[in-house]
């Protein structure tokens, strides 16, 4: 019997038969010439004089025969350029790869001076493993990459949920759900099968009736799907059409500091369930993903408080009151912002017969601090409504008011109280360290009312004049805040708008409607500014409208009054 270590016929001990790796020698025939020890114990059925087909797998007996295959080549006297047509594959120099029982391993070969083949097999596994995580951590890598990107390119919730239930269903199951805290008794749901389009629902359901659903929705750490039996999963948890469920992971959805829901992942019944790992990845998407979410759900709850405060913040709409004509203009310091220190207010009388006040003013600074202010001083203001006949003690109580905050902001106002007699409109001018109010009369002549007086807010106390103005039909009162003449601009950007300008443009206003007035004023004030820095900007116009005039619809048009 041939010792399976030897070659049939050996002459010189072969050097492979010492080597720690399974060693095979095959002739051009497919038979095994040599055996080494190694080789012997992993291909037991290995014997020199054997075929090499019959003991080991076929993609070492496969790799042999190709590597034996005979080159193509071009027969003499040929056109070099002709192409031979033979159907072989020589892919002879690539190493081979396979498994063998459950470790994988590359075949080496070595061509003989007598034709033998001689197959060094190196036990390549661990390397395969490697190379596999490599490539598997590189792709989740990516995935939670894309994801990050994905989900924090919108702050909006419906979005993030969206986006989380198909990218999910796509990389990490066979269909997930995205699980809200409850609002009431419903739970808001956004589901996504593999393939498909995210679906949203609101479901009247118990989470408790799921175990760990109610304890993720909590932001507990989740319970490992082993302790999940899916045949107990409610209906309302399996979208349509999706089968029987074979496996299921709940996992929190962390928030900052409160939990942002929960994700279910869905395998059908029959397929591979989720491994510890599958389940650890799961987390890690998770935590991107209730990021994401977190994010959107305080965003969405600043911009509604934000809504709600500005609403209080921003200028009114001003119509006619009591006959008098208003309209007002607002144009804050920055165009991304909707607030500032400049405002106004119309307060119409609280009994027939008597005046209504008209207040405009500008807070030092500007931006978001300078809006609060105002806030302060307008909610001021309309406390003190019931002496809004007396505008000296109206300036003196706001001015104790704001010496008492201890805020270092100060204000300037102008007070304007107005009552329609007859034709006429009768005003009480006050101005508290503000620019004093244009009078644009019938002709076309432009009048300073004579009224000025200290700031509010920085002395302790105030002191200021009142002028009393009459209007004729069709003239106006211009209330404005600095922001207008101080507003830097022109041909060569650098040159003030001032107040020869603005009484220029008032001049080509005569007898205009008051919204008219601050539409020409807002227009060519902002031509002047151009795309350059400015303060904020406010106007105020207050008119005695005509008895008469022509309508182009119906007899009325904005702002105009019809006698």
């Amino acid at each position: 019997m041939v010792n399976p270590t030897q070659e049939a016929a050996p002459s010189v001990r072969a050097p492979w038969n010492e080597a720690p790796y399974p060693v095979l020698v095959a002739d051009d025939q497919g038979t095994l010439v040599s055996v080494n020890e190694v080789a012997g114990l992993l291909f037991p059925d290995a014997r020199a004089g054997s075929a090499l087909a019959g003991v080991v797998p076929a993609w070492l007996s496969s790799a042999h025969a190709r590597r034996l295959a005979p080159a193509v080549t071009t027969p003499a006297g040929a056109d070099a350029d002709i192409d031979v047509d033979v159907d072989v594959d020589i892919d002879v120099d690539v190493v081979a790869q396979g498994p063998v029982s459950d470790r994988s391993y590359e075949a080496h070969p070595t061509v003989r001076g007598d034709g033998t083949v001689v197959w060094w097999l190196v036990d390549d596994t661990d390397h395969r493993l490697a190379r596999e995580a490599l490539r598997m951590e590189r792709e989740r890598t990516d995935f939670l990459g894309q994801a990050s990107n994905l989900l924090l390119s919108s702050l909006n919730l419906g979005r993030c949920m969206d986006v989380t239930a198909q990218m999910a269903a796509e990389h990490l199951a066979d269909a997930a759900l995205v699980i809200a805290p409850s609002r009431g008794r419903e739970l808001p749901i956004v589901s996504c099968v593999r393939g498909g389009v995210p679906v949203s629902s609101r479901v009247a359901a118990r989470p408790e009736a799921v175990p760990g659903l109610a304890e993720a929705l909590q932001g507990f750490p989740p319970v490992p799907s082993r302790w999940i039996d899916p045949a107990t999963a409610p209906a309302w948890l399996v979208p349509e059409g999706f089968g029987t469920v074979g496996s299921i992971v709940i996992t929190p959805l962390p928030g900052h500091g409160v939990p942002a829901g929960a994700l279910v992942l869905l395998r059908r019944a029959g397929g591979a369930g989720f491994t510890e790992g599958e389940e650890v990845f799961a987390r890690l998407f998770a935590a991107r993903a209730g990021a994401a979410m977190s994010a959107a759900r305080l965003y969405a709850e600043q911009a509604s408080l934000s809504e709600t405060l500005m609403r209080d913040l921003l200028p009114p709409s001003l119509h006619q009151v009591s006959g008098v004509e208003y309209a007002g203009g607002y144009r804050p310091s920055l165009d991304h912002e909707r607030i500032g220190g400049d405002f106004y207010d119309v307060h119409p009388a609280a009994v027939e017969g008597e005046a209504s006040l008209v207040v405009l003013g500008d807070v030092c600074g500007k931006g978001l601090e300078a809006a609060v202010m105002t806030g302060k001083i307008r909610n001021t203001l309309h406390a003190l409504l019931p002496m809004a006949d007396d505008h000296q003690r109206m300036l003196n109580l706001l001015n104790t008011a704001l010496l008492s905050t201890h805020n270092a902001r100060f204000a300037t106002l102008v007070l304007a109280s107005a009552i329609r007699e007859g034709s006429t409109v009768k005003l009480r001018l006050t101005s508290a360290g503000h620019p004093a109010p244009l009078i644009l009369r019938a002709d076309g002549r432009v009048e300073e009312a004579a009224t000025h007086g200290t700031l509010v807010g920085a002395l302790p106390a105030v002191t200021a004049e009142t002028a009393e103005v009459t209007l004729a039909p069709g003239e106006t009162c211009v209330l404005f805040t600095d922001g207008i003449t101080e507003a830097r601009g022109g041909p060569m950007g650098g040159a003030m708008f001032g107040d020869a300008r603005l009484r220029r443009v008032l001049v080509e206003c005569a007898g205009m409607p008051a919204q008219a007035v601050v539409e020409r004023v807002q227009m060519l004030a902002s031509e002047w500014v151009g795309t350059g820095r400015h303060d904020d900007m406010a106007l105020v116009v207050i008119s005695a409208p005509r008895t008469h005039h022509l309508s182009a619809v119906g007899g009325h048009t904005r702002g105009r009054f019809t006698g």
